[in-house]
Formats: C-alpha cells, structure tokens, sequence
C-alpha cells in the first residue's frame, strides 16, 4: 500500500514536471514567435522587410503575406504619387493659362469704363468687369483649395502676434465696410498663438468679407480675441441676416449656397478655404447665429 502511494506521488510529480516544461517551452516559443513578428514588422516600417524563412511554417506564410502586402503598398504609393504629380500639373497649367485673360479682361474693361459710352454700353461693361472679377475670385481661390487639399501648399504654423493678423485681415475688409457704410471695430489683444499668418489672414478675411456681404447699409462688425488654456478664440461678430440653424454646418461645404442669399454675388467657396486653412493648423471654426440678427464666427488657433 506504501508503495503504490509513493508511485501515485512520484507520477503525480512527473506529470506537474512535464507540464510544467510543456508551459515553459510553449511560452518561450510563443515569445520567439512574438519577437520575429516584431522584427518583420519594424523592418517593413522602415523599409527594410523581405522574406528570410522559406519553409512551411507559420512564420513563414506571414512573411509572405506580408511581402505580398508591402508589394502592393508600394504600387499604390507610386500610383498615388503619380497622380498627385498630375493633379500638380494640372493646378498649375490652370493657374497659368487662365491668369493672363483673365488680367486682360479686367484691364480692357477698366478702361472702357474710363470712355463716355452709351448708357446701355455702360451697363454691359459694368456686367462684363463684376463677372471677370468673380471668375478671378473663383479660380483663385480654386486652385489655393486644391494646393491645400495635395498638400502642394502646406501651412507653416509659428507663433505669431493675434493683433497683426486682425489687423491685417481688416485692413483689407475697410474699402467693401466703406462701401456700404459698414463700421469694423477691432478690440486690441496681446495674444501670441500658433498660425501661418499669411494663410490664417486669408481666412479670417473670408469670414470678415462674409459679414460684410450678408450685413446691411450701416450696419456693424466687431473683431475680438479672447485667450484660453489651448486656443485663442477669434470672435467676427455682425449684425447681419443671420443664419438658419440648420445650415450651420452647410455653409462650409465647397459651393454651398443658401436660397436665403440667392440674390446675393457669391460663389461659396469663401468659408470652404477658410475652414480647410484653419483645419490645417490644428484649428477649428465655429458659428453662432440667430437669424435676423446676425451672426459670429469663432476661429480657435492652437496657442502653441
């Protein structure tokens, strides 16, 4: 009886021995398994991936999976390096063949406008410059939405002083405010944040000429930044027409146009490159607006 109780123990014994090292074993070649995949997917990282085990293990058939993988990667990566050449080509060969007539029908219609012409002659001219000047506008502003969106131009974010760029972005709004008896006030700020000022100028211009557009004879728009612990907030506020809640996300879609403005000169594309500028320095555009009277558009910069 002794002895079948110690062969029970020493079994007992063997059986916890060879389980143990079966887990031992098991867990160390689970790791080796683990580090090898770890190795081909650094290499294929870095570029450097291609197959070294040629049998039939499971390791194996990953690498040439993932040999497979990187093959097609890099057909695709050349595809789309190809068409982004293309799309390159073709924002420059638009930019540069429509530049020059369009400079020439502006001028040719400046001047004719200069000359004492029949007052039915004179209306047509007048036609003719208003439509020149928004095709300018809209293949300018085309062809900077698509640099932006191939990434042809990128946005070069540094810190920068807010007052400059408001400063900048209105002095270019006073001549169309003037126009319509518009005032723009402008509340000094000493905030630093992080923009492309030439772009980020472009923007905010988009928004304050939007207000102007939409804000009657006499009315009025205010400019002011206000610091928080990641953004500067840069409130354009008017007392315009306002818009419907239900449009707040619509008016930054590429050529979106509201039935509300439908009579209004517009091409929709103002608040479009606003948003894809911003966007592209970490930024964001909000609005708030009650309609009837008027509107504000938020523009958060990355403080740093």
């Amino acid at each position: 009886m002794d002895q079948l109780v110690v062969m029970c123990i020493l079994v007992a014994v063997a059986v916890v021995l060879i389980g143990t090292m079966a887990i031992l074993f098991y867990r160390r070649r689970t790791r080796r398994t683990i580090e090898k995949l770890g190795t081909i997917l650094d290499k294929a990282i870095s570029g450097d991936f291609s197959e070294s085990i040629f049998d039939e293990s499971e390791l194996s058939a990953v690498e040439a999976k993932m040999a497979r993988f990187m093959s097609i990667c890099t057909v695709s990566s050349k595809n789309l390096t190809e068409e982004r050449n293309k799309i390159k080509s073709l924002i420059s060969d638009i930019s540069h063949q429509t530049k020059t007539p369009i400079a020439n029908i502006l001028l040719y219609s400046q001047l004719l406008n200069e000359k004492h012409l029949p007052e039915d002659c004179a209306v047509c001219v007048k036609a003719l410059s208003a439509q020149a000047e928004k095709l300018n506008f809209l293949i300018s502003s085309l062809v900077k939405a698509s640099r932006l969106e191939t990434g042809i131009i990128s946005v070069l974010p540094k810190q920068e002083n807010v007052q400059r760029l408001i400063e900048q972005a209105v002095q270019q709004i006073i001549p169309k405010a003037d126009e319509k008896g518009i005032s723009v006030s402008v509340e000094n700020t000493e905030i630093q944040a992080g923009f492309d000022l030439k772009w980020t100028t472009e923007a905010l211009y988009n928004i304050l000429d939007n207000a102007v557009k939409y804000t009657d004879c006499g009315g009025a728009i205010t400019v002011k930044a206000a610091a928080y612990e990641l953004f500067c907030r840069i409130d354009v506020t008017d007392n315009g027409i306002g818009i419907e809640e239900e449009e707040h996300s619509k008016i930054f879609i590429r050529f979106y146009r509201s039935t509300a403005v439908s009579n209004q000169e517009g091409v929709g594309i103002g608040l479009y490159l606003a948003r894809e500028i911003v966007s592209a320095e970490g930024g964001y555009i909000r609005v708030s607006s009650t309609p009837g009277s008027g509107s504000t558009f938020s523009v958060f910069l990355p403080m740093v």
